[in-house]
């Protein structure tokens, strides 16, 4: 699955519980768009309980022509609740294609609601990222209600279900089918469509028999000790 098929709206904002891997498939999302030849911005609202944030690649996102909005550095440990002044810029250029990272919790996606009515009036998107191996959200029911207390606080809709499933270094495909899994049982439960599956390119082959398309990362995000 490419990049612009997975994220076919102008605006994807991309919300999970906390650990499920959202960031990193923003800012795997966001690096090939970019590869892809599109004008890209990338978002990072984690402001509530951070884990691996978007800041953290600066770097590598700068160097790839993606556009970071997110805390300055001086203040990128700091957890203050602002939000950076550019994000405007993402909702009023539709010469860009915006990716927004939101805190994974309906109490992080909180900083999202007071823009909900300038995305109801943009081509955005809404999805929501799962991991079979978090504890918290390990089952269709615990996933529902997570998705569905991050719409309450946001006021928008899921409009996609992304498998994110992995265990970092040892993760292996049988641990993303077992994402497939859940992500399937959600899917019939709330009649939301599972998008895709993500996935180190290596594994691609082996994930063939899915029915939904694979989204081959370039990169995971490490932990911050290492």
């Amino acid at each position: 699955m490419t990049a612009a098929e997975c994220c076919s709206h102008r605006v994807t904002v991309v919300t999970g519980h906390y650990g499920t891997g959202k960031t990193e498939f923003a800012v795997n999302l966001a690096l090939a768009l970019a590869a892809g030849g599109e004008r890209v911005m990338l978002a990072d609202l984690d402001i509530v309980n951070p884990y691996f944030r978007s800041r953290e690649r600066r770097d590598l996102l700068e160097e790839a022509g993606v556009r970071l909005v997110a805390t300055p550095r001086a203040l990128a440990d700091a957890d203050v609740p602002a939000l950076p002044a550019e994000l405007h810029t993402v909702l009023e250029d539709r010469s860009v294609r915006g990716v927004l990272d939101v805190g994974g919790d309906p109490s992080g996606a909180r900083v999202l609601a007071r823009f909900r009515p300038r995305l109801l009036k943009e081509d955005y998107q809404l999805l929501y990222v799962l991991n079979a191996n978090r504890p918290e959200v390990r089952t269709a029911e615990q996933t529902i209600a997570c998705l569905r207390g991050i719409e309450a606080m946001t006021g928008l809709t899921c409009t996609g279900l992304v498998n994110n499933t992995h265990l970092c270094g040892e993760t292996t495909p049988e641990e993303i089918r077992a994402g497939a899994e859940l992500g399937g049982a959600v899917s019939r439960e709330t009649g939301i469509p599972l998008l895709c599956h993500v996935a180190e390119a290596r594994f691609v082959p082996e994930l063939a028999g899915l029915k939904e398309p694979v989204f081959a990362i370039a990169i995971r995000m490490k932990k911050p000790w290492e």
